[in-house]
C-alpha cells in the first residue's frame, strides 16, 4: 500500500534549532519540504566534494585491493584518483592518437630517421619519390632501389646520387619523410604504457581506501543534509520553523520524542491538500517485496494518490518472463544461479532484484515442464502446451496472449472502477474493462479468424462497454455535455485499446523466437564432430539465447506492465521517493 502522509509545521525558538534537527534526525521519519526551494541547496563546496567522492568511488568499483595500503587521507585518495583516471584518460586517448599515426607512415617500414641523417652528413642526399612501377627503370641515378608497393600500381623509390646527375620520370612526385619514424612512436607508445601500468597498480593499492572515502562521502552527505534543512526553513531573531511530511502512523513518535526533550515547540498536522504532491513510501505485502529491485533499477516511482502496484507486478512479470522464456534449463539458470550466487548478485544489483531473478527462474521452470522445453530438448513423454512452428502452436499461443492481455488490461479499469466508486466514473471504468473483453474479439476475429457475430459474446460487450464509457466519462453537467465529452475521446481510446490488446502478442512471437534459437543451436553443436566444439557451441549458443530473454524481460515484460498496463490504470509514474531527515550507520 501507499501509506498515508501527513503534512506537519513545527516551530521552535531560534536557540533551540540544533536540538530541534537532532530530534528530527534521530526519530528519522520526517520528509523536509523546503519554505523556498530555491534557498534550499547545500554549499557548492560540498557538493563538489560529494560529485568527486562518487566518481572515484566509480573509478575504484570493480578494482580489488592489493598492494601496501597507501598513508593518505581519504581526500587525498579521492584528488589521486582522479588525477589518475584524468591522466589514464589522456594517456588512452593518446595512445589511439599514436597507433593511428603508425597506419600512416606504415608505408615507411622500420625506415630510421638517424640513419637518413648519417648518410646526409656523408654527403649521400637519398630522396623518396612516388611513381608509377612501370616508370622505375626511367630513373637515372647512382643507387636506384624499390621501397614499398603503393595503391594504384605504384611505388615508393628511393635514390641516391653524389654527381648531381639524377633523373626521374615525370610521373615521380617527392614524397617527404616523416617527422617521427616508426621507432620513436613505438618508444613513447611503450612509455605511455608503462605509466598506465603503474597508474593501475597505484589505483589497487588506493582500493584498500574505498570504505574511508564512502565513509567522507556519507559524512558530506549529512552535512549537506543539514545545510539544506536549515536553509530551507524560516528563521529569524527568535523563531526558527520548517514544514515537511510524515506518515500518520509516526505522528505520536515525533511528538513524543520532542516532549521527551522538553523542546517548546508548536507542531500541527494536516491533511494534504488536493495541490500538493506529497512524497511517495510504499509498503508492499511482504510477498511482493522483491518487485522494489526493479523499481530501483528503473527509478519509477508512483504519485501519492496513484496505486501501489506491486503484487501486481510481481504476479504478472514472472509469467510474461516465463512465457518470453520458454525453456524450463534457462529459467533452471536463473533459479540455481541466482541461488549459489546470492551474495555476489545482492551486493552487486541488490536483494530484491536478486530475489526477484529467483522468482522468474522459478516460475519459467514451471512454464518450461508445460511447453516440455529443456534447452531445447523434448525430455517428456507428453507436452501440456507445444511451442512449435505449426499452425496449431501459433494459434494457442497467440489467442492464450491475447487472454493474457485482455485479463491484464481489464483488471486495471476494474480496479480503478473500485477506487472511483461511489463517484458516477467507476461505470466509466467498468465500461472500458468489458470493452477490453469485447476487444478481444475484435483481435481474434482479425488475427485467428475467430467468429465475430450476435451468438457470440463480443458484440454485446462491445456495445454494453462502449454505452457506459461514453456516458459517464464526464459525470458532471449535462446529459448532453457528458455524452459529448465522452463521444469526443471515445475514437483515440478505442484505437489505443486494440493497441493495447494486440501487444500482447509478443508474449508468443519472442516466446516461439527463443525456442526455435535454442533448438537451431542443438542442431549447429551436434552437427560438429568435435566434442569440444559441440561444447563451445552449445554454450555460447544456449549462453546468447538467455542473455537475449533478459533483454526481453526489459524490452517486453516491463513494458507490458509499465505502459499497457499501467496507462490503463491511469499511472503517470510522477511520483517522488519519501526520504526521511534521518541518522545513518557509519560505515567503519
Amino acid at each position: 500500500m501507499i501509506v498515508p502522509m501527513r503534512k506537519i509545521y513545527l516551530v521552535a525558538r531560534q536557540p533551540d534549532r540544533d536540538r530541534v534537527l537532532d530530534v528530527l534526525r534521530e526519530s528519522g521519519v520526517v520528509h523536509l519540504a523546503p519554505i523556498d526551494p530555491r534557498q534550499a541547496v547545500p554549499d557548492e563546496a560540498t557538493s563538489r566534494n560529494i560529485d568527486s567522492i562518487k566518481a572515484a568511488l566509480h573509478e575504484l568499483s570493480g578494482i580489488e585491493p592489493r598492494g601496501a595500503k597507501p598513508d593518505v587521507s581519504p581526500s587525498e585518495a579521492v584528488r589521486e584518483v582522479i588525477d589518475i583516471q584524468r591522466h589514464a584518460a589522456e594517456g588512452r586517448n593518446h595512445l589511439a592518437v599514436l597507433y593511428h599515426e603508425l597506419d600512416q607512415i606504415a608505408v615507411w617500414g622500420d625506415l630510421r630517421l638517424e640513419h637518413v641523417e648519417e648518410l646526409q652528413q656523408a654527403g649521400i642526399d637519398v630522396r623518396f619519390y612516388k611513381m608509377p612501377a612501370g616508370a622505375i627503370e626511367q630513373v637515372q641515378a647512382e643507387c636506384v632501389a624499390e621501397v614499398a608497393e603503393l595503391p594504384g600500381r605504384n611505388a615508393m623509390v628511393a635514390v641516391a646520387d653524389r654527381l648531381d646527375a639524377l633523373v626521374v620520370p615525370d610521373e615521380a612526385e617527392p614524397m617527404r619523410l616523416p617527422s617521427r619514424d616508426a621507432a620513436m612512436i613505438r618508444a613513447e607508445a611503450k612509455d605511455l604504457d608503462r605509466a598506465l601500468h603503474r597508474d593501475i597498480k597505484r589505483l589497487h593499492q588506493l582500493a584498500h581506501l574505498a570504505p574511508a572515502m564512502e565513509s567522507e562521502r556519507l559524512r558530506l552527505e549529512l552535512q549537506a543534509e543539514e545545510t539544506v534543512a536549515v536553509r530551507g526553513a524560516y528563521a529569524d531573531d527568535s523563531l526558527f520553523a520548517i514544514q515537511g511530511w510524515l506518515p500518520e502512523e509516526n505522528y505520536p513518535l515525533l511528538d513524543e520524542r520532542l516532549a521527551t526533550r522538553g523542546l517548546p515547540v508548536v507542531l500541527q498536522q494536516s491533511e494534504p491538500a488536493d495541490d500538493e504532491q506529497p512524497p511517495t513510501l510504499i509498503r508492499p505485502p511482504a510477498w511482493a517485496r522483491p518487485i522494489d529491485g526493479l523499481f530501483k533499477i528503473l527509478g519509477t516511482v508512483p504519485g501519492y494518490r496513484e496505486f501501489d502496484v506491486s503484487a501486481p507486478f510481481l504476479i504478472a512479470l514472472p509469467i510474461f518472463t516465463a512465457m518470453l522464456i520458454s525453456d524450463a534449463g534457462y529459467g533452471a539458470v536463473l533459479l540455481v544461479g541466482s541461488l549459489l550466487a546470492y551474495p555476489w548478485a545482492a551486493r552487486n544489483f541488490g536483494d530484491r532484484f536478486t530475489q526477484l531473478l529467483m522468482v522468474v527462474g522459478a516460475v519459467s521452470v514451471i512454464w518450461g515442464v508445460m511447453t516440455n522445453a529443456f534447452f531445447g530438448f523434448a525430455l517428456l513423454p507428453a507436452t501440456l502446451i507445444p511451442i512449435e512452428l505449426t499452425a496449431e502452436s501459433r494459434t494457442l499461443m497467440m489467442r492464450l496472449s491475447f487472454i493474457i492481455g485482455a485479463i491484464h488490461l481489464s483488471l486495471a479499469q476494474l480496479w480503478q472502477s473500485v477506487r472511483f466508486f461511489p463517484d458516477l466514473r467507476w461505470l466509466n471504468r467498468l465500461g472500458w474493462a468489458l470493452f477490453i473483453w469485447g476487444m478481444y474479439g475484435v483481435v481474434n476475429m482479425f488475427v485467428l479468424q475467430g467468429p465475430m457475430n450476435w451468438q457470440t459474446p463480443w458484440p454485446y460487450l462491445l456495445s454494453a462497454g462502449a454505452a457506459l464509457a461514453v456516458g459517464f466519462a464526464r459525470p458532471s453537467g449535462s446529459l448532453a455535455r457528458r455524452i459529448g465529452m465522452g463521444l469526443a475521446e471515445f475514437p483515440l481510446s478505442v484505437l489505443s485499446t486494440f493497441s493495447d490488446v494486440i501487444s500482447y502478442v509478443r508474449l508468443m512471437a519472442v516466446g516461439l523466437a527463443s525456442s526455435v534459437l535454442a533448438v537451431s543451436f542443438n542442431e549447429m553443436a551436434f552437427q560438429a564432430r568435435l566434442l569440444p566444439i559441440t561444447i563451445l557451441v552449445l554454450l555460447l549458443g544456449h549462453g546468447l539465447n538467455l542473455g537475449l530473454t533478459m533483454i526481453a524481460m526489459f524490452a517486453h515484460g516491463v513494458r507490458l506492465n509499465m505502459l499497457e498496463f499501467g496507462s490503463n490504470l491511469g499511472m503517470e509514474w510522477a511520483g517522488y521517493p519519501y526520504r526521511p531527515f534521518a541518522r545513518r550507520p557509519p560505515l567503519l
